[in-house]
């Protein structure tokens, strides 16, 4: 038997991991930073949920291709974003640590 090795991962495949991982960081930073004006329509909110849960999946899956740092710090954010969820009845529904109602003029 002849031996293969695999071949050296292609550009987008050794892009793939380090896309997953800054995705789950910033969303994490945008629901932190930014305040959310309304609530999220339930199918809205539970596809969000998926997205998250397929990100952290996919991260994990893809571990050994992204710096080890960069690695925890994604699954932290991963974590975090649902954990911004039980923050509340505004969390639940918003995904976002603040929540206020804009003012009409």
């Amino acid at each position: 038997m002849t031996d293969r090795r695999a071949a050296p991962p292609s550009g987008f495949n050794r892009a793939l991991p380090l896309v997953v991982a800054w995705i789950l960081i910033l969303s994490f930073l945008w629901r932190i930073v930014v305040t959310a004006h309304e609530y999220q329509m339930r199918g809205e909110q539970v596809m969000t949920m998926l997205i998250d849960l397929g990100l952290l999946a996919g991260l994990i899956g893809m571990r050994d291709r992204v710096p080890q740092a960069l690695f925890w710090c994604a699954i932290a954010a991963g974590i975090g974003s649902f954990l911004l969820r039980l923050n509340g009845d505004d969390g639940w529904w918003t995904g976002h640590l603040n929540f206020s109602v804009l003012s009409r003029r």
